[in-house]
């Protein structure tokens, strides 16, 4: 019997398991077969388009919310993909991605700004990111250094909108040329 057969009792189908892949997924995006972690932090964008409008209040809790969730649906997804940090699971990527845009209005450019930077602090992993990376296990693990990347792109946003406020309005023009 599978893991995740013994995990669920025995039925894949049940609706908790169908839940846990939906979220940890990002709504099957994780099953993206080139970059799903890249493709996640896409769906953060959406979310940030979504939670903008709220009052700030709102958009804390709703990521704070999202952030606990995920780290539930990610230990649980470990366990079904039968693997440590999946690259399937993209909730963290998401979560990090809406940490990152913290205080930062809703443009395109900000939100690309933000995607950019988002994934570099998650790719290079500053510290602690890469100590709860290599050293922490299970769901909130998984949530976690994405957390810590997203605090750092926070702050590099702010320093950015605090020193040069021009640099996200020129993102913004340079991309309407585009479109």
């Amino acid at each position: 019997m599978a893991l995740s057969e013994q995990v669920w009792g025995g039925r894949k189908e049940h609706g908790v398991h169908k839940f846990v892949i939906f979220v940890a997924t990002g709504g099957y995006v994780g099953f993206f077969p080139i970059a799903p972690g890249t493709i996640g932090s896409l769906v953060g964008i959406l979310f940030y388009f979504l939670f903008s409008s709220f009052p700030l209040s709102i958009y804390l809790l709703s990521t704070a919310t999202l952030l606990i969730l995920g780290g539930w649906v990610a230990e649980r997804a470990e366990i079904i993909f039968a693997q440590k940090d999946s690259p399937r699971i993209v909730i963290d990527e998401i979560v990090g991605f809406l940490i990152t845009m913290i205080l930062i209005p809703f443009t395109l450019g900000n939100a690309i700004a933000g995607f950019l930077f988002f994934r570099l602090f998650d790719i290079i992993k500053p510290p602690p990111a890469r100590k709860i990376d290599r050293q922490m296990k299970g769901g909130f693990a998984v949530i976690l250094d994405d957390a810590v990347a997203g605090l750092y792109a926070n702050l590099f946003m702010h320093l950015i909108l605090r020193w040069y406020p021009g640099f996200f309005i020129e993102i913004d023009q340079w991309i309407r040329r585009f479109i």
